[in-house]
């Protein structure tokens, strides 16, 4: 029975939730450069357009219609239960794992309901629009708030506490990710190299299916609560 688990979430497990995937035909980044809206020189050249995608994305987060699903709900119950160590790592920016009751979660991409002052780097709560006027409460400062998400080109968040999870671990479950982006597609590589069991849950294999030990496709709130729930069956009383 593993004693310490990392678990890292993608797009995938919030796609049933309402939140459309990143990239996806049909998805909000759909006919947006990713030059254009996720990177640092988009801000500086064109913030107004930046900041208007991030609103976009915000108001949908918090819209009644976006809930945490059953696979959020079961990796919360988990957390709760398991014994031994437990930590998540998601990829996503939204607060579902939060809201299901996820208590250690290292959001790498960092969160948008929260802003950053490019001036002072405080961050705050953030639940509004953001614009070339908006003041940063802390150094107040006109222009300068950002949404607290890692664009491309910067580097992700938590890191050390990431490789130091991963470098203690002996199952490492990767949910509803390509693991196209790194550094979060070397984490399976990272957590192989310690002797740690590797799992995938995914709608379908993503594109380092064949580093996984053991994996399991379709949709994320199915095969989460069943893998979890039998983790938890094993689990020594």
């Amino acid at each position: 029975m593993p004693s310490n688990i990392v678990v890292l979430s993608g797009a995938g497990i919030s796609a049933e939730s309402g939140l459309q995937t990143f990239r996806d035909s049909g998805g909000l980044w759909e006919g947006h450069r990713v030059e254009d809206v996720a990177t640092p020189e988009a801000f500086a050249n064109n913030p107004g357009k930046v900041q208007y995608f991030y609103n976009l994305r915000r108001r949908q987060l918090q819209s009644p219609e976006v809930q945490c699903n059953a696979a959020h709900s079961a990796l919360a119950d988990f957390e709760r239960r398991w014994p031994g160590e437990f930590c998540l790592v998601t990829q996503n920016v939204d607060d579902l794992h939060q809201r299901a009751g996820s208590r250690r979660v290292l959001p790498m991409h960092g969160e948008l309901l929260r802003s950053r002052c490019s001036a002072c780097a405080a961050l705050a709560t953030c639940t509004i629009d953001l614009d070339q006027h908006s003041r940063c409460e802390s150094c107040n400062s006109i222009g300068t708030l950002r949404p607290h998400v890692v664009w491309f080109g910067e580097m992700p968040l938590y890191m050390d506490e990431i490789e130091q999870a991963l470098a203690a671990c002996d199952l490492f479950v990767s949910i509803g990710t390509s693991a196209a982006v790194y550094p979060a597609a070397g984490f399976t590589q990272i957590a192989r190299s310690v002797g740690a069991r590797t799992v995938e849950l995914n709608l379908e294999p993503g594109h380092t299916a064949a580093l996984f030990d053991e994996s399991a496709y379709g949709a994320a709130t199915n095969i989460v609560p069943q893998y979890f729930s039998g983790l938890l069956a094993q689990a020594p009383r």
